[in-house]
């Protein structure tokens, strides 16, 4: 299977040796609905590449008080501890929305790692947009309406997805959002009242995306979009849809 077929923009930006090298290394996985990919606290025995889907990284002070801090899909990857030296993470990450991917050991991806330094410098340059994704949410989350934190929510899936139709329900929405169920309810309604979404019974569907981006009032930021851009730069598609 050539390097231009593989769906994941890391995958498709490492340089064509680097790519050699871990190929024979990845399997091919299906991701479904609640997949626990990174377990809190606890060794990480695989990195996944996901081509489809969307996964979040979740930080939890207890079952009652967990909030997303961060989405992965086609554009990353997860277990970045393991490329930051470490072998756990204090946060979970698992599937939000199913789709499939490419997932490789722990101690291969650590002899990658060690073989070759620009195979190390791609996934260090992906490692700093996830920061700044970070560093974006905890602004968001502590200065924005929720209603323009779901616009921005959905405006990041969207991007990931090959589909309109967002299948999830308030319940799970609520915790990406790190708030309580009525409010979600109330910001869906108010989303769906301006004709910028269609809410059916665990789903929603995007019909007007850029009203999306003029709700989200700035959160759907640019300076993420950016550091993709400077990450996947001899990738050629774009990280985010217009329209």
């Amino acid at each position: 299977m050539p390097q231009s077929t593989f769906r994941n923009h890391i995958l498709k930006a490492l340089a064509p040796a680097d790519f050699a090298l871990v190929r024979p290394l990845l399997h091919s996985v299906i991701l479904g609905v609640k997949t626990q990919l990174v377990a809190a606290n606890a060794p990480i025995k695989y990195v996944y590449f996901p081509e489809t889907g969307v996964a979040s990284v979740v930080a939890a002070m207890s079952r009652e008080r967990q909030s997303e801090v961060g989405v992965i899909g086609r554009e990353g990857m997860t277990g970045l501890a393991l490329v930051l030296g470490q072998d756990k993470s204090p946060d979970q990450t698992y599937i939000q929305i199913a789709g499939s991917g490419w997932c490789l050991s722990a101690p291969m991806l650590g002899a990658a790692l060690a073989e070759s330094s620009t195979f190390r410098d791609t996934l260090l340059r992906y490692a700093y947009t996830f920061m700044v994704q970070l560093s974006r949410t905890s602004l968001v989350n502590s200065h924005s309406k929720l209603e323009e934190r779901l616009a921005r929510w959905l405006l990041m899936v969207h991007d990931r997805v090959d589909s309109n139709r967002i299948e999830l329900t308030h319940g799970f929405l609520a915790v990406m959002l790190g708030t309580r169920r009525p409010g979600v309810t109330t910001a869906v309604q108010m989303l769906e009242y301006r004709g910028h979404i269609s809410a059916k019974r665990g789903a929603l569907e995007i019909r007007d995306r850029a009203g999306l981006v003029n709700l989200s009032n700035g959160a759907y930021g640019e300076e993420e979009q950016r550091a993709f851009r400077q990450l996947l730069a001899t990738h050629p598609e774009p990280v985010s849809r217009t329209g």
